[in-house]
């Protein structure tokens, strides 16, 4: 790759796992992409900028302390266009990795300002209608010499697995999509696979019950901090808007537009915090049990799933209980599926699997999207 190609700037938002491990990996692409140069990283209380932006970029190597040591505030999203427009606004590209609103909602702002847009945050493509309809009209293809900016956010759904770039290719292509549905939680998918494996063990697993389990997906950090969190189902009915929205589904209320099975028993909606709520737990595991035990009856496991039929127009998170040989009784541990159900492929979905959480691989997800870009805008190597 040439060096003396025009830079691409680089602005970082969010410097935690995934931050940091989208640093790490840019550190390598930038063997290749010797143009890509990373002018700003914020976080929400502290900021470093290259300055002049097209003099010396940051460095990805003391980026940490650098950061650290900074008396610079964190920069809003007005104030990081700003500085952008002080280089090439339509030379530069934003890589959200926070879960913030505030930050979902500028991405309009940022696209027609002529930046693009690389993210796995959901909450931009899962809330309103509006939203999604805004960062979609601003963010175009391009044109020959007209400035052009994309937005790009595969890993708000499947981390690093290509899900979304699956449908849109099926879509594209003129397959006729019929229903997709999915084990999409690595948190939840660990909680039903241990609890309720396709073959049980004999071990000392076999007997634990289902707060225990949730209790070591907590200490293996599979949940959040307050599992509460993770067991509500609205993360998975986030992925689910964002592919029933590329798929062409509309749903004006985001996640609002249809019910979710919560998996909080609701006496323990007001706990005050997790080590609340997991020491009260226990009182329902013999709900989940019986649940287990019916369905292994009919020669069945209950898995947490999330699906959208598009012939009716429906989107459905709930428990099922699912056939032995389905693609999404098998998984194993914290492991993602998606099937989908198309004209082609007919009774056999097309089926992928794979690890959907980590930070290492939400990632590598970015950094993939950040290449499309490049490459999509012309902007580097083909």
């Amino acid at each position: 790759m040439s060096s003396n190609l025009e830079p691409i700037y680089i602005a970082i938002i969010g410097t935690g796992g995934v931050g940091s491990a989208l640093i790490t990996q840019l550190a390598t692409l930038q063997k290749t992409y010797t143009h890509l140069r990373v002018v700003l990283i914020t976080r929400s209380k502290s900021s470093i900028t290259a300055n002049p932006i097209n003099g010396t970029p940051l460095s990805l190597t003391t980026w940490s302390s650098d950061l650290s040591k900074s008396t610079q505030n964190g920069l809003s999203p007005d104030e990081t266009i700003d500085y952008l427009r002080t280089g090439n606004p339509s030379r530069s590209i934003v890589i959200d990795n926070t879960a913030s609103q505030m930050i979902a909602d500028a991405y309009p702002t940022f696209l027609s300002a002529g930046s693009s847009i690389v993210t796995p945050n959901k909450k931009a493509f899962s809330g309103s209608q509006s939203l999604w309809d805004s960062i979609h009209s601003h963010s175009t293809h391009p044109i020959k010499s007209v400035p052009s900016s994309l937005a790009y956010h595969e890993s708000s759904v499947g981390a690093g697995i290509p899900v979304i770039s699956t449908l849109k290719d099926l879509i594209e292509s003129g397959d006729n999509v019929k229903r997709i549905e999915g084990v999409i939680s690595g948190s939840l998918s660990y909680l039903f696979n241990s609890f309720m494996p396709l073959s049980p063990s004999s071990g000392d697993d076999s007997s634990k019950s289902w707060s225990a389990w949730v209790s070591q997906a907590k200490e293996l950090g599979y949940t959040e901090p307050d599992p509460r969190d993770d067991l509500s189902g609205l993360d998975v009915a986030r992925k689910l808007v964002i592919l029933a929205r590329v798929a062409g589904l509309k749903l004006d209320k985001g996640t609002e537009s249809f019910p979710i099975q919560s998996l909080i028993p609701s006496t323990l909606e007001s706990c005050r915090d997790g080590d609340e709520f997991l020491a009260r737990l226990p009182e329902f595991d013999g709900e989940m049990e019986k649940m287990r035990d019916e369905a292994r009856r009919e020669g069945k496991v209950v898995r947490y799933v999330g699906s959208v039929d598009f012939a009716r127009g429906e989107c459905k998170v709930a428990m099922e209980r699912v056939d032995e040989g389905s693609p999404l009784a098998g998984l194993k541990g914290s492991a993602n599926v998606f099937s989908f159900y198309t004209e082609r492929y007919g009774d056999d979905p097309l089926v992928i699997q794979g690890a959907g959480a980590g930070g290492e691989i939400t990632a590598m997800g970015v950094t993939t999207d950040l290449i499309k870009v490049v490459q999509r805008l012309g902007w580097g190597k083909s």
